[in-house]
């Protein structure tokens, strides 16, 4: 059996390995439970992310493989996803409120929220868990699924479960997982550093 490879980053500035190693898998163990420990631990770190005026705007959808809510889920996934994240042993739909009680749009909801999923992330990687966010799903389909009141807007949908084997996955998950890792050098994305 080939685990999935090392993607340890090579960094410039030292960081915390958590987040060195952080890498986001295609490749899922299908037969892993989840560990509902470690489960509970990244919900917790996402409870206590930094929030405008403490609003706390994140709401989460936890699904488990085999129940109908995974499967509301993963039916909502893009072609490409369907491909692997059906392996995964959650799929978590983050979402944000991002209009208050009285109706006035909460500005910094998905900031927020990204904050959240952030901290839920590492959290996970630091329990073992393997995560993917992804983008590529259909809003309208999980708000349906889920009765979603008008105010909550799904953003990403999150894999979550443990690293599987790269010997069975397809060719194309295989080079992309095996691809080198890249990132733009801080001096491009730091405007001003004076």
């Amino acid at each position: 059996m080939t685990i999935a490879i090392d993607r340890t980053a090579t960094t410039d500035a030292p960081i915390l390995d958590v987040l060195k190693s952080r890498f986001s898998t295609r490749v899922f163990d299908p037969a892993a439970v989840i560990d509902e420990s470690a489960l509970s631990s990244a919900l917790e770190a996402a409870r206590w992310s930094p929030s405008a005026n403490n609003t706390q705007p994140w709401r989460f959808i936890v699904t488990r493989r085999g129940t109908a809510a995974f499967a509301a889920v993963y039916e909502s996934l893009r072609d490409f996803n369907k491909a692997w994240a059906g392996d995964a042993s959650v799929l978590v739909v983050a979402a944000a409120t991002t209009t208050g009680e009285d109706g006035s749009p909460m500005h910094f909801a998905q900031y927020d929220t990204g904050q959240a999923v952030a901290h839920f992330t590492v959290q996970a990687g630091a329990e073992g868990l393997s995560t993917h966010q992804m983008g590529g799903f259909d809003r309208a389909a999980v708000k349906a699924a889920f009765g979603l009141d008008e105010s909550i807007t799904p953003l990403t949908v999150i894999a979550v479960g443990s690293a599987g084997s790269l010997d069975d996955t397809s060719d194309e998950i295989r080079a992309r997982e095996s691809a080198p890792r890249t990132r733009r050098a801080t001096s491009e994305f730091v405007l001003v550093n004076d």
